[in-house]
C-alpha cells in the first residue's frame, strides 16, 4: 500500500508532540490543520461502518442503516450528502410508517403518543429533498430515536444545518449518525423503545486538497451551548459506540483521519447566516487574495483566501488588525495527565460524573 504523502514535512517535538513544518518556515500542530496531500480514492459505500457477522444492513434510497431489535431503533444511519442534493426539490411528507425493510418490526405512533419525547431524525428530512422516495422513506420509524423536545428542535437541528452547509462548502460529505445504545436504558411505550442519554454524529470531507473529519458526542438535552463544545475526533466516537467508521479507507489514511479534530479546518454559523434577510448576509469576495495574516516567522501567509476579512481560516483569530499576537496563536491540543480519575463535573440529578478522565482539567467530555 503507498504511504499517504504530505506537502510539507511532519516532524516530532521534544515534548511529542507532532507538527508539520512548512516551506516558509511556519509550523502548525498535527490537530489544527486538514490533511492535505491525501489522495481520495473512488471507494464505493465508503460511509457505511464495519458489521458484525448478523448485523444487516438495510438500504433506501438516500440512506443505509442497521437495525437493532432490542432498542427499537438504529444503531446508526449512514449516507453521502453532496452539494445538489442539498437542494430542497420535495417538501416534508410527515407521514411516520413503519418501515417495511425491517422484518421484525419497527416501532410505532403508540410509542411515541404522550410519551414526551420527539420522534428524532437521525438522517434528517431536510437531507433527503432531493428525491420523493427518499424525502419519504426519511419517515420510516427505523429512523426515528426519542428526542426531548429541546434537543431535536435545538442543538441538533443546528448541526444538521451545519452538515448541509458543509455539504455546500465542500462538494460532499459522508454523514453516520445514531443515538448511543447500552443496557438499561429507560424506554417509552408497549415495544420498549430505549430513550438514548447521548447521540453522535461523525463527518467526513473526503476532498482535495484538504481532507478533514470531525466528530460530535451530544448529551439528550436542549441547549444553547456553540456546536464547537460537543465537537471530538472519530475516534473518541468510536471508542463510547464500539463502532467501527470508514472502514474502507487504507489503514493509514484511516488512522491520521479519524485521530484528527480540526474545528477551525471547518466554517462555522453558515446555516444561521442563511436564514437571515439577505441584506444582513455577508457575500463571500467574488476573487481570492493573499491572506493578510502574519506567519511565526514574522512572513505575511502565502495562502489565498476568498474570506471578505481577507484572512485565511488559519490566521482568523488575526482579524483584529495590528501586528501577530505575541503568544502562539496555534496551541497544543489540551494535555492529558499521566494517569486517569473519576470526573469532577456533576450530572443533572446532582451527583459526581463517574466517568474516568485523562483530561488535565479533571472533566470529561461531557462536563
Amino acid at each position: 500500500m503507498p504511504p499517504v504523502t504530505f506537502g510539507q514535512q511532519q516532524a516530532t517535538t521534544a515534548s511529542g508532540k507532532s507538527v508539520f513544518l512548512f516551506n516558509d518556515g511556519t509550523w502548525f500542530y498535527a490537530d489544527s490543520v486538514p490533511l492535505f496531500g491525501i489522495k481520495p480514492l473512488g471507494i464505493s459505500g465508503l460511509e457505511i461502518p464495519k458489521t458484525g457477522a448478523k448485523e444487516k444492513i438495510i438500504s433506501h434510497t438516500g440512506f443505509s442503516l442497521s437495525y437493532n431489535e432490542k432498542h427499537e431503533q438504529a444503531n446508526w444511519v449512514a449516507y453521502e450528502l453532496t452539494k445538489e442534493e442539498t437542494n430542497k426539490l420535495f417538501d416534508r411528507t410527515d407521514k411516520f410508517i413503519p418501515d417495511p425493510k425491517v422484518r421484525s418490526k419497527t416501532s410505532t405512533d403508540k410509542d411515541y403518543k404522550n410519551s414526551g419525547y420527539d420522534r428524532g431524525h437521525l438522517a434528517p428530512a431536510s437531507d433527503m429533498g432531493w428525491s420523493a422516495a427518499s424525502m419519504a422513506e426519511s419517515f420510516y420509524y427505523s429512523n426515528m430515536s426519542p428526542q426531548e423536545p429541546g434537543f431535536n428542535r435545538g442543538i441538533w437541528k443546528r448541526l444538521e444545518e451545519q452538515v448541509r452547509n458543509w455539504a455546500l462548502q465542500n462538494n460532499a460529505v459522508f454523514v453516520v449518525t445514531g443515538p448511543v445504545l447500552s443496557d438499561g436504558l429507560p424506554t417509552i411505550g408497549s415495544n420498549k423503545v430505549s430513550v438514548p442519554t447521548f447521540y453522535y454524529k461523525v463527518v467526513l470531507d473526503y476532498t482535495e486538497p484538504g481532507i478533514k473529519s470531525i466528530g460530535f458526542i451530544m448529551p439528550n438535552f436542549g441547549t444553547k451551548d456553540p456546536l464547537q463544545k460537543y465537537a471530538v475526533s472519530i475516534d473518541s466516537v468510536e471508542q463510547l459506540t464500539g463502532i467501527d467508521f470508514f472502514p474502507q479507507l487504507p489503514d493509514d489514511q484511516e488512522a491520521l483521519i479519524e485521530k484528527t479534530v480540526c474545528t477551525k479546518c471547518w466554517e462555522w454559523g453558515g446555516a444561521e447566516e442563511r436564514m437571515q434577510p439577505q441584506s444582513q448576509q455577508k457575500k463571500p469576495a467574488s476573487t481570492s487574495a493573499q491572506c493578510s495574516g502574519i506567519t511565526k516567522a514574522g512572513n505575511r501567509c502565502r495562502n489565498n483566501t476568498l474570506n471578505v476579512n481577507g484572512y485565511c481560516h488559519l490566521h482568523q483569530a488575526q482579524t483584529g488588525g495590528g501586528p501577530a499576537p505575541a503568544k502562539d496563536t496555534y496551541r497544543a491540543p489540551t494535555q492529558k495527565s499521566s494517569s486517569a480519575v473519576q470526573c469532577s463535573g456533576t450530572t443533572k440529578a446532582g451527583k459526581r460524573c463517574r466517568r474516568m478522565t485523562t483530561s488535565a482539567s479533571g472533566r470529561c467530555y461531557q462536563h
